[in-house]
């Protein structure tokens, strides 16, 4: 399988997967067709900029620098990855990580099981 649809495979997999949490969405370039939009389109796209990527050696620097440009400000930069057979990872810079364990802990989620 060549690479594009295998990123494009990747795309649908991750939006499928954010449906079936309860995050409406779906695959991005589709619909916009411009290089600085999400791959994934979805419900939280004021908050988390999506770059999906579905490689088993994936370079993290250089996705997380593509995820930080095309996020602009104001959104966190998120990249969700996965090797074949494997599964689903998400990256994201320590400061939005942290933003994310303090909710956590004011709402007390702590303890409770994914």
């Amino acid at each position: 399988m060549n690479s594009r649809r295998k990123g494009v495979r990747g795309e649908l997999e991750w939006a499928e997967f954010l449906r079936n949490q309860g995050i409406d969405a779906r695959r991005g370039q589709q619909y916009s067709g411009s290089p600085g939009s999400p791959d994934v389109f979805s419900s939280v796209d004021e908050v988390i900029h999506w770059e999906v990527k579905r490689v088993e050696h994936l370079n993290l620097d250089k996705a997380m620098l593509k995820a930080r440009g095309d996020a602009g400000d104001g959104r966190i930069p998120v990249v969700a990855h996965r090797k074949n057979n494997g599964e689903w990872l998400v990256s994201l810079p320590a400061d939005a990580f942290l933003l994310f364990v303090k909710f956590c802990v004011s709402d007390k989620m702590v303890g409770e099981k994914l």
